[in-house]
């Protein structure tokens, strides 16, 4: 579905936030009595003083004792202050991390809903950021934000009341300082907005690029490009410095404008406040406060400006959150009413590929009105040229990917009838790079689940000839494994990966050339594996080496997305065509190798 516009996402997304906060209404609303009580006992203290000083309370025979009553009282009022703001600041940290905790959950949830052409599209850095820097900076808007809308604003509210209480007419000259409080903040409000969203798309691209290169950097030290991508690095680095300090510029420049005003105001009520005590029109104990109160003033003021970034920051990550909330899966669960409900027990295993048109982008179509079909338990092989297909079968049936147009079918049932758990239970998958956990051996094996049982998933592993190795680990099935299992062998970790399909017997088995990246020993390894795994299920295999599927029930030769050729191997080579020509090919590999004289073209064997 088409994405929607940033504001659009933007007023989403707040009014979203909302429904996150709304369990916590009753500690936001005790957040702001525990602030009005600990500005109240803040603000008194002035107040206090003034009183001392107009009141001469110092002065006469009880000066001394007074000493120690005000002393006592601006003590309690300090701590009645940092009691409250204890208070406030735990009730808002818990409010603030709950409600991003479960937008977090909700957000991986909502992720690992999508389908294959949601990660084609999204750099899996760029989704890092989105689930680890966007929603920190949400908390940050609960904690920080907020905290300074609330506790700022109450204490602005507060100060005017308290400046007119003092004196009505200086309090209103300080109201002029409004409107341009407001003009500064429209002058600037674009400018900074745009330098932060700019240093954020900065910083993700960044982030983006170097988990590419993590992920990658086998090729990269293959091929000798570690400068090339340093240099790649540096550019994308210097970019963000760049937006960095432009974003760095326009905050100072914004807070140091009300630096100015500030003490511009303080200048303007010294002169104008000291004109009157002079003139005995003021008392000075009404002065001192109410320059107090002027400096307190601009505090908040200043706090308030100062939460600008975070806030500019809160507008793009909510922003890129809820494009991201708002994306529905384009592959699409079954609406309750018509979902097709099969019964484990009763699965055959049939697969139809009927009539399949299917294209990544509109207007370069993939496979066409291509006809497959697999009779439940049969071994069919896939083979073809890169580029012909074959894995796009793959996200067919698993249903990574919807059909253009056609259908696909098990046991006579379309699949985007069934329920996608009941699909994938049905289903099992061997990639040609299998994907292992951070975790246990035994764990990668049942894939975390607690209801397999340990001895369940060592049977399995036994099974497919994987605990040969593992019982000579120090640890054995308990040896924790590192990132994507990089401490094992390619083939090892492929035996993992069947021992998986042993454990949640899929009915429908597929492997994607998932020998492909194998030597000769490891893949006659994994030959007996399949074997043991593909009993009594009907199997996919599409195969790099056509060594893997000599022995399959039946050949589908895929060319240019179409079904070419199909057969046993002892038929289609009778058949001299398209797949006879890919044996011979696949051969040549295994004879001598053959040298031309380059005088006479002449073939010459050593």
């Amino acid at each position: 579905m088409p994405g929607k516009s940033g504001k659009s996402n933007r007023r989403d997304g707040f009014r979203a936030l909302l429904a996150y906060a709304a369990p916590y209404k009753r500690t936001f609303v005790a957040v702001v009595f525990c602030s009005l009580f600990a500005l109240s006992a803040d603000l008194l203290q002035p107040y206090l003083i003034k009183t001392v000083i107009d009141e001469k309370l110092l002065t006469g025979s009880h000066g001394i004792s007074r000493i120690f009553v005000i002393g006592g009282l601006y003590l309690l009022l300090a701590i009645i202050a940092l009691i409250f703001t204890y208070l406030q600041l735990n009730l808002l940290q818990r409010a603030g991390q709950g409600i991003v905790a479960t937008l977090r959950n909700d957000l991986f949830r909502h992720i690992t809903r999508q389908s294959m052409a949601f990660f084609d599209r999204h750099p899996s850095g760029s989704l890092v950021t989105n689930e680890s820097s966007d929603t920190e900076t949400i908390n940050q808007f609960f904690t920080g934000v907020l905290q300074s809308l609330v506790k700022d604003g109450l204490s602005l509210f507060l100060i005017v009341g308290f400046m007119f209480a003092l004196d009505a007419q200086l309090a209103l000259y300080c109201l002029l300082l409004f409107p341009i409080i407001l003009c500064i903040t429209i002058l600037f409000r674009r400018m900074l907005r745009e330098s932060y969203k700019a240093s954020r798309s900065r910083l993700s691209r960044l982030i983006a690029f170097l988990a590419e290169n993590l992920a990658g950097m086998g090729l990269i030290q293959t091929f000798h490009q570690e400068k090339e991508q340093t240099d790649r690095f540096r550019e994308h680095n210097h970019l963000y410095r760049r937006a960095t300090l432009k974003e760095v510029r326009s905050t100072v420049l914004f807070n140091r404008s009300f630096d100015v005003l500030g003490n511009l105001t303080v200048a303007f009520v010294v002169w104008a406040g000291g004109e009157a005590v002079l003139k005995q029109r003021l008392e000075f104990g009404v002065l001192y406060a109410f320059i107090a109160y002027i400096r307190q003033f601009f505090q908040p003021i200043n706090s308030i400006t100062q939460q600008w970034n975070t806030l500019q920051s809160t507008f793009v990550s909510v922003e890129r959150l809820w494009a991201i909330f708002s994306r529905e899966p384009d592959v699409q669960e079954p609406a309750a009413e018509s979902a097709v409900r099969i019964e484990e027990d009763g699965m055959k295993g049939r697969i139809d590929f009927d009539a399949i048109h299917f294209s990544y982008q509109p207007g370069t179509e993939v496979l066409h009105g291509l006809d497959l079909h697999l009779d439940p338990g049969e071994f069919v092989g896939i083979v073809g040229e890169t580029g012909a297909g074959k894995s796009s079968l793959v996200g067919l049936l698993t249903r990574f990917y919807d059909v253009t147009s056609g259908s696909v079918r098990i046991d006579g049932t379309d699949i985007r009838m069934l329920p996608q758990t009941d699909l994938h239970r049905f289903v099992g998958l061997v990639q040609q790079e299998p994907f292992l956990f951070s975790g246990s051996i035994i764990d990668n094996v049942r894939l975390f689940r607690p209801d397999i049982a340990r001895e369940e998933a060592e049977e399995a592993c036994r099974l497919v000839g994987a605990d040969r190795w593992i019982s000579r680990l120090k640890h054995g099935y308990d040896t924790l494994l590192s990132e994507r299992g990089s401490g094992l062998s390619a083939g090892e970790r492929q035996l993992i990966s069947f021992a998986r399909i042993v454990v949640f017997k899929p009915r429908i088995l597929i492997l994607d050339e998932a020998t492909a990246n194998l030597d000769s020993h490891t893949e006659k390894m994994i030959q007996q594996a399949l074997g043991v795994v593909s009993v009594g299920r009907t199997t996919l295999v599409i195969a790099h080496r056509l060594s893997t599927i000599q022995k399959a029930d039946r050949i589908a030769v895929m060319r240019d997305g179409r079904i070419a050729e199909s057969g046993t191997h002892k038929a289609l080579l009778a058949l001299n065509g398209y797949y006879a020509g890919l044996y011979r090919h696949s051969q040549r590999g295994k004879q001598e190798p053959v040298y031309h004289n380059l005088d006479s073209g002449e073939e010459i064997s050593r």
